[in-house]
């Protein structure tokens, strides 16, 4: 028996910017010149999504936060689910909720891919950020931060 696993509408956004206002933003293998925070849906059985923002951060950028430096910020949005992907839910999903969290890091780190996800990262200043970042609740995340 192949049971369909539907991806779970509710995923997370961890922005990841230095004290002087750098963010990362990475580039994503599909759609190509997608750039984005740290991002990734909640799986099945996680039941908070700072649990899911630890996690996504370690799986895209090699980082390992300590406790307690991943911050919520009290920020979720939600966003219709592009047709080519409805695909991925349940049959009658058609809006994914997100969750806002950052970290904020002393200065730049060596960032480590996945790359089966992202193929390039930058380090930007919020401005640049702003322009580059592909997905409105990324750019409604990094203004409601600064």
């Amino acid at each position: 028996m192949n049971a369909t696993v539907y991806k779970r509408p509710e995923s997370v956004l961890v922005l990841i910017y230095t004290t002087a206002r750098e963010f990362l933003l990475m580039r994503r293998v599909r759609p190509a010149a997608f750039w984005q925070s740290v991002t990734g849906s909640m799986d099945w059985d996680e039941t908070d999504p700072l649990t899911t923002a630890y996690r996504e951060l370690a799986e895209e950028t090699g980082i390992i936060a300590p406790a307690g430096a991943i911050i919520d910020c009290h920020m979720s949005q939600q966003f219709p689910i592009k047709p080519a992907w409805r695909h991925r839910y349940p049959a009658d999903v058609q809006f994914n909720t997100e969750h806002v969290f950052r970290l904020e890091l002393p200065e730049r780190l060596p960032i480590i891919l996945n790359p089966a996800e992202h193929t390039d990262y930058l380090w930007l200043p919020r401005d640049q950020a702003l322009a580059k970042v592909t997905s409105y609740t990324n750019r409604d995340a990094i203004l409601a931060l600064t």
